[in-house]
């Protein structure tokens, strides 16, 4: 996986697609490769910004001002024009990004718990199981961003060292067939060279995940 660290990341977007957008008065979003968007998004749809512009209304005594497009985007953006491109960094509305794209990622890694389950069924009948061996979701995670295809959108910085983030796996059928593997086989080299897991000593629970990994 491809890390997308908004305190470094510059998105970049096609001014005249973006005004289209805002003179729209639709719901628009704009996603981390910088295009403009509109709902209903992809399933994996990682987005930096939504919003929607309703332009004030205007009197004949009064005139609207027009807003420029850091009025439009907010004090947690910061927007410069540069001819027909805008460039936007993203990185002090992370909160809020967050709550958006928790729905189409396939894990959360954003609090001080760590991850603790994928949204995935599929994956999560894989961790679920891999917890009674004592696999972590910490190992499958890693061994996800190391081995799969797909983007980690989160906040790194080293000094103080910080770290927040979102998973999103592109091919959840890949990211299945790797992770069962992996778990297989440090199951199944407990079952072998551990003497506590034994398979005459294994628990029910310890049994019935053994035996979904074919490890027994």
């Amino acid at each position: 996986m491809k890390k997308f660290n908004l305190f470094n990341e510059i998105i970049i977007v096609n001014q005249p697609a973006l005004l289209n957008a805002i003179n729209s008065s639709k719901t628009f979003g704009i996603n981390e490769k910088g295009d403009i968007v509109y709902p209903p998004y992809n399933e994996k749809e990682i987005l930096i910004f939504e919003g929607k512009h309703t332009p004030k209304p205007t009197s004949a005594l009064m005139q609207a001002k027009a807003p420029t497009l850091s009025d439009i985007f907010g004090k947690n953006y910061q927007v410069v024009e540069d001819d027909d491109r805008v460039l936007i960094k993203a990185f002090s509305n992370w909160q809020e990004l967050i709550k958006l794209n928790i729905p189409r990622a396939s894990y959360d890694d954003t609090t001080g718990d760590g991850v603790s389950e994928f949204s995935n069924s599929d994956l999560e009948d894989i961790g679920w199981n891999a917890t009674e061996f004592d696999v972590s979701y910490r190992e499958m995670v890693e061994f996800l961003e190391e081995n799969c295809d797909g983007t980690l959108l989160c906040i790194e910085q080293e000094e103080p060292y910080q770290f927040s983030g979102l998973g999103f796996l592109t091919d959840d059928a890949q990211a299945k067939e790797k992770l069962f593997a992996f778990c297989q086989e440090k199951v199944k080299k407990l079952i072998n060279e551990d003497p506590l897991y034994t398979p005459e000593k294994l628990s029910d629970d310890e049994e019935e995940a053994a035996e979904f990994f074919k490890s027994l």
